[in-house]
C-alpha cells in the first residue's frame, strides 16, 4: 500500500498552514534556488510528479508552457490545486507516481518537488521519467537531503534546557525505509545516498547539468521561526539532469 498521509485530515491541515501552502511558491523557502535550475517552458509540455497544490503547473503555464499535466496520490491536494488553476491546458490525476502510464517523448520538461522520498523505488521512477521524455527532455526535481534523512527522525538533538546541539547523522548508508516525523505526525519516507540519486540518474539515460543544495533566502533568516537553524546543515538537493 502506497501510503497518503495528506489525505489524513489533520495531517493535511497541519500542512494547509505551512508558507508554502499559504504564500505559493514565494513561501517556498527552496524556491529562489529552484527557479534558477528551470529550464525555458516556452511551448514546452509539462509533467509535474507530485504537483500537490499545482503550484508549479501554474508557474509552468505563466512562462508560456503549452500544457501541464499535475499527478498526486492526494485528492485533497488536488481539490485546492483544482480550484487554483485557471488555465485549461492543465489537467490533474489523482494516482501515485508508481502507478503513471504516458506515451513514450510525451514530455519535454518533467517536474518534482519534494516528492522523490516518499517513493520506495527511485530508480523505476527514473526510468519512466527518461521514456517519457523527449530527447534532450529536462527532468528537475528536489527532495530532501540524504543528510536530513539518513538517521531517521529529522529532529535536532537537543540539551536538557531544550536548546539545539546537534542534528544527527547516522546509518547513512542503510538505505530504505524511514519513520519521520514532520508536523508532529508520523510518516514514512526514504533514505537514499547522495551516490544514489546522482547515479540513477547516469545509469538510466540522463547527464547532470547541476547539483545544489539551496540554503535558506536571506529574507526569510529573521522573518521565518527557526530559519537561522537550517544553516547548520542542508535540508534540500535541486537536481538538473538531461535526457542524451
Amino acid at each position: 500500500m502506497k501510503e497518503n498521509k495528506y489525505d489524513d485530515p489533520i495531517f493535511f491541515e497541519k500542512y494547509s498552514q505551512m508558507s508554502r501552502s499559504k504564500q505559493g511558491l514565494q513561501g517556498a523557502g527552496e524556491w529562489e534556488t529552484l527557479k534558477e535550475l528551470l529550464p525555458d517552458f516556452r511551448e514546452k509540455r509539462v509533467l509535474d510528479l507530485g504537483c500537490g497544490y499545482g503550484w508549479h503547473c501554474i508557474y509552468a503555464m505563466e512562462q508560456g508552457a503549452d500544457s501541464a499535466v499535475g499527478i498526486d496520490i492526494s485528492q485533497r491536494m488536488l481539490d485546492i490545486a483544482r480550484k487554483k488553476t485557471h488555465f485549461s491546458q492543465v489537467v490533474y490525476h489523482c494516482l501515485a507516481m508508481e502507478d503513471m502510464k504516458f506515451p513514450n517523448d510525451s514530455f519535454d520538461i518533467v517536474l518534482s518537488s519534494l516528492a522523490l522520498h516518499y517513493v520506495a523505488d527511485y530508480e523505476e521512477i527514473v526510468r519512466k521519467v527518461n521514456a517519457y521524455l523527449c530527447p534532450g527532455g529536462s527532468f528537475v526535481f528536489s527532495v530532501e537531503h540524504p543528510v536530513f534523512t539518513a538517521y531517521g527522525n529529522q529532529d535536532w538533538i537537543y540539551d536538557d534546557a531544550g536548546n539545539i546541539l546537534h542534528f544527527p547523522v547516522d546509518h547513512y548508508y542503510e538505505e530504505g525505509k524511514r519513520e519521520a516525523v514532520f508536523l508532529g505526525e508520523k510518516v514514512i519516507k526514504y533514505h537514499r545516498t547522495l551516490t544514489t540519486y546522482l547515479e540513477g540518474l547516469c545509469n538510466h539515460g540522463f547527464e547532470l547539468i547541476r547539483i545544489v543544495e539551496p540554503k535558506p533566502p536571506a529574507s526569510m533568516l529573521d522573518t521565518v521561526p527557526g530559519m537561522k537553524d537550517e544553516m547548520r546543515r542542508p535540508m534540500m538537493l535541486i537536481v538538473s539532469a538531461r535526457k542524451k
